[in-house]
């Protein structure tokens, strides 16, 4: 298949990095330095999973020189997510399919407002991974899987021929028949997880075995579960204890991706993951006081961060 990954970060970097491993013809869309040492001496993969180096490497900063793709692995924060739905128009061909493997439950809508439904498929992923180096990805922990499908959950074939790309791979692939319940099941995990994470300037391990702090996690859980019901999206009945089973089974070490930015002093994904699940409990007059008070404290730093506060 030919595919665009669009954002080479972690999540763009390791999969990415991973379909191309395995011959797949892979255009990665990046910028500054990280791209120039990508096209200088390949993408570099170290991973608990093995460590591997792509060279030579497709890389680019244009869309536009990348031409009609099949696929568009869409893997930027969530607040770049219109942006780069403008940029990648010339990518898209009218059976080209665009998955957003990153956070947030706002994507899929932002996709289709931008592009057309018919082009738009839902996605998630877990892993942990980073950029450690310009031209380097690290995969620090989590089993790295992906899971995507028609919006509606009707089999297609480019969704069936992406599924056996990543089996070739190597990469623990699922198909769910209600892809927004998918997205919604990792939601519940990383708006927790990165919230505490954030607030508690602390990794998994820690947040999660401190009584206090876990009584807040467990909050946070719930009222992000409360959220999706008064949406109907279609929850397992124990969504909130699997999802608490799986915090606690990831590695101690683990920092998610909005923690670290946050913490570097980087802008990051407050509003579309906290802030997200504050705004639709509000829309929808469901109490979200977890959220709303790690809400409320990260958004100074949040703020300053973007440039939008004087200090």
């Amino acid at each position: 298949m030919r595919i665009a990954v669009f954002g080479v970060g972690g999540v763009g970097g390791y999969f990415g990095g991973r379909l191309a491993q395995a011959g797949e013809q892979v255009i990665f869309i990046a910028r500054g330095e990280h791209l120039e040492t990508m096209q200088k001496d390949g993408l570099r993969v170290d991973s608990t999973k093995g460590n591997f180096l792509i060279k030579p490497v497709q890389a680019t900063s244009d869309p536009r020189q990348v031409g009609v793709v099949d696929i568009v692995l869409l893997a930027v924060k969530a607040w770049q997510v219109t942006e780069a739905a403008q940029a990648m128009r010339t990518m898209i061909g009218e059976e080209t399919g665009v998955i957003f493997l990153g956070n947030g439950v706002d994507a899929v809508a932002q996709l289709v407002a931008a592009l057309g439904a018919a082009h738009v498929l839902g996605g998630r992923c877990q892993i942990s991974a980073l950029i450690a180096a310009p031209g380097q990805i690290q995969h620090v922990g989590i089993e790295p899987r992906v899971a995507f499908n028609e919006l509606d959950g009707q089999s297609s074939q480019r969704v069936e021929r992406l599924r056996q790309a990543f089996e070739r791979a190597g990469v623990s692939v699922t198909i769910p028949e209600d892809i927004q319940a998918a997205i919604w099941e990792k939601f519940i995990f990383i708006a927790a997880t990165s919230g505490l994470g954030a607030i508690t300037r602390a990794p998994a391990g820690v947040f999660r075995s401190i009584p206090e702090t876990r009584q807040m996690l467990e909050g946070a859980i719930v009222e992000t579960v409360q959220v999706a019901r008064g949406l109907k999206i279609n929850l397992p009945e124990n969504i909130a204890a699997q999802t608490l089973a799986t915090i606690d089974g990831i590695g101690a070490e683990i920092v998610a991706s909005m923690a670290r930015d946050i913490l570097a002093g980087r802008p990051s994904e407050l509003g579309a993951q906290n802030g997200a699940v504050v705004r639709l409990g509000l829309e929808l007059g469901i109490p979200t006081p977890t959220h709303t008070f790690i809400y409320a404290s990260l958004l100074p730093s949040e703020l300053k961060a973007r440039g939008e506060l004087r200090s």
